[in-house]
């Protein structure tokens, strides 16, 4: 038998296919617009249809082939329940994955530089870099099918969006032939291009070197001053600004045009949105008992026959029922959450350890770890639903407030509240641990 060192063209073809991703998941710092949610668990770990919102970007990564290793970014404490979602990753997809902890926030870029042997271990192909608050269909193989055909150190996935939210994405001028980037815009002020970055990328190991130079001219400059006026140290990285616009029309940055389901996870309101999005994205089998990621009943396919569901709707099989219930469409529902008699409930989410009592009727909301909706009583938002005439329309995430007063969004209860029977809580916040006494329209609950 010959050994491997006689046949050195094998562990060429083995190096060529290895692959790796990495998952950009910030810091504590970040999600403020997801408070009250984030003061329980991290953003990266809410729940979206069901799992950990960065369970759905590990999970695409491991169907690509070739992948051998995922590693997270980000500057939160490695504390228990991260600890806790890595170990049940590695073991429900078979394959290393890592949390890398920056010793600062360092930037989109930064991380990428900062662990870059970690990154480049074992002589990867390609590595894809994915924010963690975007949800998508994540079509991975495609872009790493492009790259092959055209190999490049920046290919970027792109989506189309009107001219008005294209203002608030990072927006893309290509050439419409080759596909080349020629010009790269981050939240310009006026129309750009309706062309916008949707935060997943893949990346040749030669796409470092340009992160070094920015690191080296930020050594040479000293500490800097951003557009916000914040100071940031020389390891600190944009990608969007300091690379894709420095490098737009040098031949180096190419984009994949996506004409599937994209949306940005900014705030709580956009969370809500992007769970039946991510629903659609699941197969729809015929069995009530599909395994681990997929435990979802579709309407059509129910054997909870007592049940009426409405559309797409995720029920974890801990949760109790009630058979007069009504559920759906795009509902969520957690671990261990009880449903009573005649319940209505509509575009929402209920997380771990809820109860909802009897004749409860809960619209466009998020209803907290642990707390309790009383009988007959109604926990109502308003929805941000993109204009279903513009089909190039997503979902927006816009700020709290407009002129000083709380614009009407979906209504968040935060962790173990309790609401009485009878009231209307309606286009309001609840922060944790919460008694309230009567209804509320309009507010934030301190």
């Amino acid at each position: 038998m010959q050994s491997w060192s006689h046949k050195p063209w094998i562990c060429e073809v083995a190096i060529a296919v290895m692959l790796k991703a990495v998952i950009l998941i910030g810091g504590p710092q970040k999600g403020t617009r997801f408070r009250p949610l984030s003061f329980e668990v991290p953003k990266p770990l809410f729940p979206v249809a069901g799992v950990p919102m960065i369970q759905h970007h590990i999970e695409a990564c491991a169907q690509v082939p070739g992948m051998q290793e995922i590693l997270l970014i980000g500057f939160y404490q490695p504390d228990e329940p991260l600890t806790r979602f890595l170990e049940a990753a590695q073991q429900e997809f078979n394959l290393p994955v890592r949390y890398l902890q920056e010793f600062a926030p360092l930037g989109t870029g930064g991380g990428l530089y900062h662990f870059r042997d970690q990154i480049l271990a074992g002589g990867p192909e390609a590595f894809f870099v994915l924010n963690a608050d975007v949800c998508s269909d994540f079509p991975l193989s495609a872009m790493l099918a492009a790259h092959r055909h055209q190999p490049h150190p920046f290919l970027l996935l792109g989506t189309t969006a009107n001219r008005t939210q294209s203002l608030n994405y990072g927006c893309i001028v290509e050439n419409p032939q080759t596909h080349e980037v020629l010009h790269y815009v981050e939240k310009p002020s006026t129309f750009v291009s309706d062309i916008i970055n949707c935060g997943i990328y893949l990346f040749s190991p030669e796409a470092l070197k340009p992160l070094r130079d920015v690191f080296q001219r930020n050594q040479q400059n000293g500490r800097l001053e951003d557009s916000s006026g914040l100071w940031r140290g020389a390891g600190t990285i944009r990608l969007e600004q300091d690379v894709f616009s420095a490098l737009a029309g040098q031949g180096q940055i190419y984009v994949h045009l996506n004409d599937g389901i994209w949306s940005q996870i900014k705030s709580a309101g956009s969370a809500l949105s992007a769970s039946p999005l991510t629903l659609d994205l699941r197969p729809r089998g015929e069995s009530e008992s599909l395994p681990s990621l997929n435990q979802i009943w579709f309407g059509a396919f129910a054997s909870r026959s007592s049940l009426l569901l409405l559309g797409n709707v995720y029920i974890h099989p801990t949760a109790k029922v009630a058979p007069s219930a009504v559920l759906g469409p795009n509902v969520s529902i957690g671990e261990g959450v009880t449903v009573g008699e005649g319940v209505r409930l509509r575009e929402s989410i209920v997380l771990h350890g809820a109860t909802l009592q009897e004749h409860t009727c809960v619209l466009h909301s998020i209803v907290g770890w642990g707390s309790t909706v009383g009988r007959w009583a109604r926990v109502e938002g308003t929805p941000n639903d993109p204009n279903p005439n513009d089909p190039r329309a997503h979902m927006d995430s816009e700020s709290l407030f407009k002129d000083g007063k709380l614009l009407p969004a979906i209504t968040i209860l935060g962790c173990r509240v309790r609401i009485p029977a009878e009231v209307l809580i309606l286009n309001s916040i609840v922060l944790p641990h919460k008694e309230l006494s009567r209804s509320f329209t309009n507010q934030i609950i301190l």
